[in-house]
Formats: structure tokens, C-alpha cells, sequence
């Protein structure tokens, strides 16, 4: 049985002269296509890394000169805390003490995103779960892609167990034998956060950060002109602008990362209650929120629940959301209806209540 796996992460860059000098960016990264146009004020550092399986890019004007770089540090320093992948790390520990009833001291960085991960799973009903690792790691996504056979998909899904991740005071315990935390859907975001961190206590007057899917903005621009993040149409080229004077942008789209197996496509957004990809009628969902981990992680449970159901989810954090559907329509939320511009032919935009 063959399976092959294709994966999209390109980049582009422009830059321009308007009255002045104004700097504009384009990212194309894991399904976000990033457009920041900026009124340059101060010294700007520029600074591409690698963490998390995908670039990191950053522009920072102002504050100590090595900013970037310790953000990018901050950065790595989170993924060698919060990755199964990373030997020794916290999750890594954690899920090797799973159903032994021990109890794992976290970092306040860890701790963090595994509070907000949780948050966002109780309020989704668990379209969201990061104790799906057995099953994530069953289609390997990001190595040899494959569908899992019925009888190993069935007893993997019988590991994850939300209410088995236990929380507090800054330790973590899983109660479920062969439980395995993934947190791949909410760590992009939480790197934008943790760079973000960086910004405000270096004295960055401004930022911006991608980390795949995600994006942190910080800091407003001189003359409070926003912020222009142009989310990338799943067909290909920019679906539209969102305007946004600061805060976190996230996407989670079917187009992502994909394999196809006897003649069939998957893609990477798996539905908890099945341990297939999700088939919500959505082909991407693009959130704002006040946290990258936030934003991520509603990200991927809106694509879960559906656009309807994810708008409710979002409302109830205070966050907004542009969703596409597999029929081509661009469904926003009250909250983003001013600040995006859909630009992209043969879509129908409407309202999401």
C-alpha cells in the first residue's frame, strides 16, 4: 500500500516607498499567506530561524538590538518544553508517566499551554484534544503519512481521555494508560506568544512573528494605520485582507498537509470522536484572538465543529474568525466583518452570527 505526502511552506517578500519609507511583508507559511505593511520607525531587525518543523520570521523595530534573537531562543526553549518529539521534555516526560499516576512538574511556560489547550477542549466538547497523540502519531502526518488500520485506530482512540489530564499547581498527571499529549495544535501559536513575550520585556515598540500558521502582531504603527495580514486562499493566491492594529492570527486548512492513499486524499485535522480528518464543510478557518496559543487552538477546533458551531466557540472567548467552505463561501463573524476584505473572485462572502 503507497501513500504520498505533500506538505506547503513557501515564502515571498516586497518591499515599497510611499510617502517615506513603509516596509511590506508577504509570508506564505503552513496555509497562512502574511501580509504586513509597516511605517517604518527606528532600527528594524530582520530574522528568519527554524523551530517547530517551519520558519520562524521576524521584523522588530526598537528595543535592545538583540530582541530578535533572544525571541528566537524563547522560542526553541518552548519547543525543547513542549514537544513529544524533544527527548526529555516536559510532554515527553509527562506521557511516559501515563496511567503510572505520577505526577510531572511543568514550567510556567508549559503549564500555560496546557491550561489554555484545555480550556478551549472543555468548551468545544473536545474538538479539540491534545491527549490524541496515539492517534496523531498513528497517521504520522509529518513523517511517513499512512491510514491506520481499524483495530489500531480503535485502540488508540480509547487513550485519549481529556478528563485523564490532570492539572494543577503547575504539575501535570495522565491517568490514562498509553494516554500520549500532542500539543502540534496549539504550539505554533504559543512560539508566536512566547516571542511576543520577549517584545514587551526588551522594549520592542513593534513586531511582528510567524511561526508556520501563526502570527503575532505587537505593538501598534505610528498614526495607528493597522496591521494587513492577507490570508491565503485555499485555491491558491490570497483570498483577503484582515486589518488589525495588534494581536494574533492563526489558520488551520485541509490544504496543509496532505497524503493521498488508493486514490483518496487526508488531510492532517483529525476529528477527535473519529480519528479521521474532520468533515465540517469548511476548507479553512482563520481566527483572531488575544493569544497566539488562543487563536491556534480555536483554529483547529472551528474546523472540527464547523462554522456555525465554531463561531459560537469563538464568541464565547472573545475571538473572531473567517471561515471557507468546500462550496465557496467566505463566512466572517461580526467582530472581523470591518476589518476583512475579501478579495479573491468566485467566493460568496455572508455574515456568521
Amino acid at each position: 500500500m503507497k501513500s504520498t505526502a505533500s506538505k506547503s511552506a513557501s515564502s515571498r517578500g516586497s518591499s515599497l516607498r510611499r510617502w517615506g519609507l513603509c516596509l511590506g511583508a508577504c509570508v506564505l507559511l503552513a496555509g497562512l499567506w502574511l501580509g504586513i505593511r509597516a511605517w517604518m520607525g527606528g532600527r528594524e531587525t530582520q530574522l528568519n530561524t527554524f523551530a517547530m518543523g517551519s520558519q520562524v520570521r521576524q521584523q522588530v523595530w526598537g528595543g535592545a538590538p538583540d530582541a530578535a534573537a533572544r525571541a528566537a531562543q524563547a522560542v526553541t526553549a518552548l519547543e525543547n518544553r513542549i514537544s513529544w518529539r524533544v527527548a526529555d521534555s516536559e510532554i515527553a516526560r509527562l506521557n511516559e508517566t501515563a496511567g503510572t499516576g505520577k505526577v510531572v512538574e511543568l514550567s510556567l511556560e508549559t503549564a500555560a499551554v496546557l491550561e489554555q489547550a484545555a480550556a478551549v477542549g472543555a468548551a468545544s466538547g473536545g474538538a479539540l484534544d491534545v491527549t490524541l497523540g496515539a492517534v496523531t502519531r498513528l497517521w504520522d502526518f509529518d513523517g511517513s503519512p499512512r491510514v491506520p488500520q481499524a483495530g489500531e485506530l480503535a485502540q488508540a482512540l480509547e487513550t485519549a481521555d481529556p478528563a485523564g489530564l490532570v492539572l494543577s499547581a503547575g504539575t501535570a498527571r495522565l491517568d490514562t494508560p498509553g494516554a500520549r499529549v500532542d500539543l502540534g495544535a496549539v504550539g505554533k501559536g504559543a512560539a508566536c506568544d512566547a516571542a511576543a513575550a520577549v517584545y514587551r520585556e526588551t522594549g520592542v515598540t513593534r513586531g511582528v512573528v510567524t511561526v508556520g500558521g501563526s502570527v503575532g502582531l505587537f505593538g501598534e504603527k505610528p498614526g495607528g494605520a493597522p496591521w494587513v495580514v492577507a490570508i491565503r486562499d485555499p485555491k491558491g493566491g490570497v483570498l483577503g485582507e484582515l486589518r488589525l492594529s495588534e494581536g494574533f492570527v492563526s489558520t488551520s486548512g485541509s490544504y496543509e498537509k496532505t497524503f493521498t492513499q488508493e486514490g483518496r486524499t487526508y488531510h492532517h485535522l483529525l476529528d477527535p470522536a473519529t480519528g479521521f480528518p474532520a468533515e465540517s464543510g469548511l476548507v479553512s478557518v482563520t481566527v483572531t484572538a488575544e493569544s497566539g496559543a488562543l487563536s491556534d487552538g480555536l483554529s483547529t477546533a472551528c474546523f472540527v465543529l464547523g462554522a456555525e458551531r465554531g463561531a459560537e466557540l469563538l464568541a464565547a472567548f472573545g475571538a473572531g474568525g473567517v471561515f471557507v467552505t468546500q462550496d465557496d463561501r467566505v463566512l466572517v463573524t461580526p467582530g472581523l466583518e470591518a476589518a476583512f476584505t475579501c478579495t479573491a473572485a468566485g467566493y460568496r462572502r455572508e455574515a456568521l452570527a
